[in-house]
């Protein structure tokens, strides 16, 4: 009984086969291919799979058969995905910090059986290219299935939110509160997730990181902010926020060389007027959130870009420059900061 099952499923083997042990550079007989359907426990004469092979070519399948000498040499053609995009997902996962080493791992597997084994072994080298640093909340996977049933189904949330404390503990937010949000969106910035949505108790726009967010409920209540969301554009609010960060949103007038201009562009978009300036110079008006982390991306810059204006930016940004000068040039650092201990050999 269980044989004639076997049989029964010859055709869905001899694909799996055709799939695991062929492709463009690697190809095999009508032999091997009994031989390898008999460790399934399937028996199969040559007619038959020269019918199997057609019927599975009007299914779809790109079997391609070359005569050297005597034989017939078979493998699979295209494929659903070619092996530089593969290598792309897999690279794409591995890069992804909100994805767990464990949950990447998986997903590469998985992503390696759409190829033959000779090309999954090329995947599994392209794993190993470079080490990152990658989130260790496991939830996170389920986290953004959750958010998006959520989205999909109009439906508030609410969640439990943490940062790390100095002993790499999870530190609860708000003593363990819930924060209740309509989700809106879901974006990939900076190498994180983050949900964007709207906080009805304060009537505004906020952002979290996905990987920090514990504990998700779907509540009854509908969400909330339509109005607010329907002028939203996720691409120029992502501009605005420097490393998501929140700040004070403000036209910034900045003065930048020419030199400058492929570094805001990848920034701010093609869209931005340049104003020349002079010979060597153009002015640029953009919106931000005016934040430490918008003065740490000016100032990375150097004297490639500076801000001009409105008045209480430029003052913000010489009063960070004081924070700072005050921070490492202090007279007495090196001997009151470091210990005997602290010194490094």
């Amino acid at each position: 009984m269980a044989e004639r099952m076997n049989q029964k499923l010859k055709i869905l083997y001899l694909m799996k086969i055709l799939l695991e042990k062929t492709d463009e550079t690697h190809s095999i007989t009508v032999q091997e291919m009994i031989t390898a359907l008999a460790s399934y426990g399937i028996t199969a004469e040559r007619k038959s799979l020269y019918s199997d092979l057609e019927s599975l070519r009007t299914y779809g399948l790109d079997v391609i058969g070359v005569q050297e000498n005597r034989n017939y040499y078979y493998h699979v053609g295209n494929r659903q995905f070619e092996l530089a995009e593969l290598k792309l997902l897999v690279d794409s996962v591995q890069s992804a910090r909100f994805i767990t080493a464990r949950k990447s791992a998986e997903l590469i597997h998985k992503i390696e059986g759409l190829a033959s084994q000779y090309e999954a072994s090329k995947l599994n080298r392209q794993v190993y290219v470079t080490e990152r640093v990658k989130t260790m909340n496991e939830s996170i996977y389920y986290n953004v299935d959750s958010i998006h049933t959520a989205i999909s189904e109009n439906a508030q949330i609410r969640f439990q939110y943490f940062n790390w404390n100095v002993d790499k503990e999870m530190l609860l937010r708000r003593n363990g509160g819930y924060y209740e949000i309509s989700p809106w969106a879901l974006t990939w910035n900076d190498e994180n997730y983050y949900l964007v949505g709207y906080d009805s108790s304060e009537t505004k726009i906020k952002h979290f990181r996905v990987d920090k967010m514990l504990h998700i409920e779907m509540l009854p209540e509908k969400r909330e902010g339509r109005e607010v969301f329907q002028e939203f554009d996720m691409a120029v609010y992502e501009r605005k926020m420097f490393g998501m960060f929140d700040g004070r949103e403000e036209n910034v007038k900045l003065l930048c060389d020419n030199a400058m201009a492929g570094i805001v562009i990848d920034r701010f978009g093609k869209n931005v007027p340049f104003l020349k300036k002079d010979a060597e110079h153009f002015t640029m008006n953009v919106k931000v959130a005016v934040s430490r982390q918008f003065f740490s991306w000016v100032m990375g810059l150097g004297s490639g870009i500076q801000i001009i204006g409105p008045v209480w930016v430029v003052d913000e940004m010489k009063e960070e420059i004081r924070r700072l000068s005050k921070q490492y040039l202090q007279e007495n650092q090196h001997e009151s900061g470091i210990t005997g201990s602290d010194k490094k050999i």
